[in-house]
């Protein structure tokens, strides 16, 4: 597994802990796929982008691209991570292989109705497929 990914099964377990259901790897639109996206008991969509280091953090030029497709933002950083790089107006993470525990709360910024019911659709179909293939392996499905 690499760095990222053992950041995101914690950010995922510490999600699930928190009633929300999450999905890695979900596709945005070409070339925008989060890291991680939950979507909560009430609707909310949540993105967690997670960064294993400071060249990790830097070399992401397109962060605030994933602000139009959620209600809050997230980085999931282990504990070695220096926290005064993420900026201010995002939430932070800290997280493991294990877990992970809400350091700084995101802002709420709440979709349009139109993004949400489209997302939440997407989420579900994608999460439908992932599951398919658990069944049935064959090429095509939807991941």
């Amino acid at each position: 597994m690499q760095p990222g990914q053992i950041l995101a099964r914690g950010v995922l377990r510490a999600l699930r802990d928190l009633g929300m259901s999450g999905l890695p790897e979900m596709p945005l639109r070409p070339r925008l796929r989060a890291d991680v996206m939950a979507i909560g008991r009430k609707g909310e969509i949540w993105i967690v982008e997670c960064k294993s280091g400071r060249a990790d953090f830097r070399a992401d030029r397109k962060w605030q691209g994933y602000l139009e497709w959620c209600d809050r933002y997230f980085w999931a950083v282990d504990a070695d991570f220096p926290l005064d790089l993420l900026p201010e107006e995002t939430g932070v993470i800290l997280a493991d292989g294990h877990g992970a525990e809400v350091l700084r709360e995101a802002p709420h910024c709440p979709l349009a109705p139109a993004r949400r019911k489209a997302l939440t659709l997407d989420f579900a179909r994608r999460a439908a497929g992932r599951l398919h293939m658990l069944s049935d392996p064959r090429p095509g499905l939807l991941l």
